[in-house]
């Protein structure tokens, strides 16, 4: 006789197999589905490109009643509701963007029981009629994506999701599913807290995800080096750059195009229809580059993002992370790229500085940009120390980052440390003055220039005892003493001052290791393609020409259907069909992402695409 959680277990990995084409789960995929399908709670921490999603779908197709998604994502629901039905998914979506008539046939569907899923908005959640409606349906499950948004510290706060506890005290009996892609165990515990999570079952994965090349670049001429990644490693491929700026995000998109790259703007300045159409042509398109700040992005499915390229520094590690993790979901090689140097340091310390809110959330911010300023500046393999962030120790050097790929050398330079908080000290105490970095550079270079002559710095003890150092390794002493602190920058103009740890190293109580700056900023020339020119250089010649046919065809019916491309299907999956070159339905049906309804639907034209040989 079968158990009830044999029966679970088959009935999941039936419907893995049938509706989504693949033979087995993946990492703990198992154990979380059979958890909440049983009834349990659940709170899932899984990397973007994990399988987060299948954790609630799965269940949602096993238990009976509809599964309600809650989704900050309002402009993505269509194309999450056509990828599911792309399968064979009865699925849904209620939000602001639709009419009176689209919303009453959701509504209908989903009393009927005719949904297997329904996504809403947290906000929708909020308000009377949609938990009236939601009282007369059967609920089988809650999944709550995105969870980070829940907590006061993380990049992505939404007040909306601090109601979500409603949901245990309305509906006690549904089991609830929270996920998200970035959480350190403090935000974990926070989100348990608010979303009255603090008994259900923690799922944590390894938050490696080892087909992204992490490297961190000294900033020079940050655009023209982004055009030379996409030029030699990048080309004809899709990509996010993220900016800190509105104006540096139309900038660097004009420029983009003017040299040749297919790049849209995405930023709040934008009005909403230019947003919305940007975000589904990069979705719908191959090769597009979308040039944005960080408000895009969250919960984009597009799997065969081959780059993300941050041309100013990221706030904190979660955020660094959660924006990288959305290039190469398909698990094919990707790179995330970071130009950084001084000035983002001394912006990132001024933007703390003039913050609203108190004392303790400038240290918090603070706090998080040490943890960035770390990794940046780190001798270490990027990855380890990206993943001892998270909690994740032990892990090897991965062999595979800038670091590990070309080990950057180190040197003292407590004394350089010594003669620049000198200068800065003997500015602030004998002339009561305070200047930026480049004024107190020229001051240990010895330049003669009309401020220094206007100032009558010439005459200080420190003037021209530099020489030793380049202005770009200088300049790099000033970013590596402000990312430990041992300086800080005040004052609207971004000005030097000194801090209560500068007394130990002025006081020779405290080395300062440092590393060193490049003669000149690496070229990537020589580095090898790492996007969709990689996946067709690593097959056969034939496969290869099958490969290319193959997207013509799916980029062909993904636009007469109105859908992005990897609804039809991914590369992974043209791929292994590429070099498999199957030749019936039942053995396109063993390819890894062919389910029973996609091969109903696409099989005959595959193998139509497959046996017209050139």
């Amino acid at each position: 006789m079968v158990s009830p959680t044999e029966l679970r277990a088959s009935d999941a990995l039936d419907v893995l197999r049938r509706v989504f084409g693949y033979d087995a789960f993946r990492g703990f995929q198992q154990e979380v589905i059979d958890h909440v399908v049983a009834g349990g709670d659940a709170l899932v921490l899984m990397p973007t490109g994990g399988g987060k999603s299948l954790c609630y779908q799965v269940p949602a197709l096993v238990r009976d009643g509809v599964a309600v998604v809650v989704s900050p994502l309002i402009a993505l629901m269509q194309d999450q509701v056509d990828a599911l039905t792309a399968v064979g998914v009865r699925a849904g979506f209620l939000n602001s963007t639709q009419d009176y008539a689209a919303r009453r046939a959701v509504e209908q569907a989903f009393v009927a029981g005719e949904l297997d899923l329904l996504y809403l908005a947290p906000e929708a959640l909020g308000t009377r009629g949609v938990q009236q409606l939601l009282d007369r349906g059967r609920i089988g499950l809650f999944a709550i994506d995105e969870a980070h948004c829940v907590s006061q510290w993380g990049h992505d706060f939404r007040p909306d999701y601090l109601a979500l506890s409603m949901l245990h005290e309305r509906w006690p009996a549904v089991p609830r599913i929270a996920l998200t892609a970035t959480a350190t165990s403090a935000t974990r515990a926070e989100i348990a807290t608010r979303l009255q999570l603090t008994e259900a079952k923690h799922f944590v994965a390894s938050f490696d995800r080892p087909n992204i090349q992490y490297r961190i670049v000294p900033k020079k001429e940050p655009r023209k080096q982004l055009l030379a990644l996409l030029r030699d490693e990048h080309p004809g491929d899709a990509g996010i750059v993220y900016c800190l700026s509105r104006a540096s995000v139309d900038k660097t998109a004009e420029f983009l195009v003017a040299n040749g790259i297919a790049a849209l703007p995405y930023h709040a300045g934008l009005d909403a229809g230019t947003r919305a159409a940007n975000q589904q042509r990069f979705l719908r398109e191959d090769g597009l580059v979308m040039v944005a700040t960080i408000a895009f992005g969250m919960g984009i499915d597009k799997p065969d993002v081959r780059f993300v390229a941050h041309l100013d520094l990221p706030k904190s590690v979660e955020g660094y992370y959660q924006e990288t993790g959305r290039a190469g979901r398909d698990g094919l090689p990707s790179t995330a790229w970071l130009a950084y140097g001084l000035q983002d340091v001394v912006q990132q310390r001024k933007m703390i500085e003039t913050s609203d809110g108190d004392l303790a959330h400038r240290r918090n911010l603070a706090t998080h940009l040490d943890a960035m300023l770390a990794l940046c500046e780190t001798v270490r393999c990027r990855r380890v120390q990206l993943l001892e962030y998270f909690g994740q120790s032990g892990t090897a050097d991965c062999g595979n980052c800038d670091t590990c790929l070309t080990p950057p050398e180190t040197w003292d330079g407590t004394v350089a440390a010594q003669k620049l908080l000198s200068t800065v000290y003997r500015l602030d105490r004998e002339r009561n003055q305070r200047f930026g970095a480049g004024h107190c550079v020229d001051i240990l270079l010895g330049k003669q220039n009309d401020k220094i002559s206007q100032y009558g710095h010439d005459a200080l003890s420190t003037f021209g005892i530099g020489t030793e150092l380049r202005e770009a390794e200088w300049r790099g002493v000033v970013r590596q003493l402000l990312a430990e602190g041992l300086l800080a920058v005040e004052g609207d103009y971004g000005t030097l001052a000194l801090t209560e740890a500068s007394a130990e190293v002025l006081g020779r109580r405290r080395t300062v290791t440092m590393r060193r700056e490049p003669e000149k900023v690496a070229s990537t020339r020589s580095a090898k393609p790492r996007g969709a020119a990689t996946v067709v250089a690593e097959l056969s010649p034939t496969a290869g020409s099958l490969f290319e046919r193959l997207r013509a065809w799916r980029a062909a019916t993904a636009k007469e259907q109105g859908v992005p491309a990897y609804v039809i299907f991914h590369d992974a999956t043209l791929r292994q069909i590429a070099t498999d070159a199957p030749t019936s339905l039942a053995e396109l049906s063993r390819i890894s992402g062919v389910g029973e309804n996609k091969l109903a639907k696409y099989g005959e034209s595959i193998l139509a695409v497959l046996a017209d040989q050139p």
